[in-house]
Formats: C-alpha cells, sequence, structure tokens
C-alpha cells in the first residue's frame, strides 16, 4: 500500500456529515481503503482540508 491510511484510531462518525472526526473519511471509505486505487486514496487525502472545514462548519 504506497498510500498509508489517515487513521489515528478515534473511529467516531459525526452525524451531519458522515465523516469520522479523526480522519476525515466516511464510513464505506474506511471500509474499502485496503482495496482502494492508490488514484481515489490520494483524492480522500487531498480532501482533508475542505472535510475538516465542513465538519467544523456543522459543529456550530
Amino acid at each position: 500500500m504506497a498510500v498509508d491510511s489517515p487513521c489515528i484510531n478515534i473511529c467516531k462518525f459525526d452525524d451531519k456529515t458522515g465523516f469520522c472526526i479523526g480522519c476525515l473519511r466516511t464510513k464505506d471509505e474506511c471500509k474499502k481503503w485496503k482495496k482502494m486505487k492508490d488514484k481515489h486514496r490520494v483524492c480522500i487525502i487531498d480532501e482533508r482540508a475542505e472535510r475538516k472545514a465542513k465538519l467544523k462548519k456543522h459543529k456550530k
């Protein structure tokens, strides 16, 4: 696996966004991570800042 998982072992999902508050992936992305192509993994990693902002917005 060339692109490491962003998991930090928090695994708590936000009800509004569906993102894990630790790694910012969805449950489906977490489940499928090992079988994903690196191209897709990189896209998810690249979206982290956007996902974090969306999560923060919904926490208010």
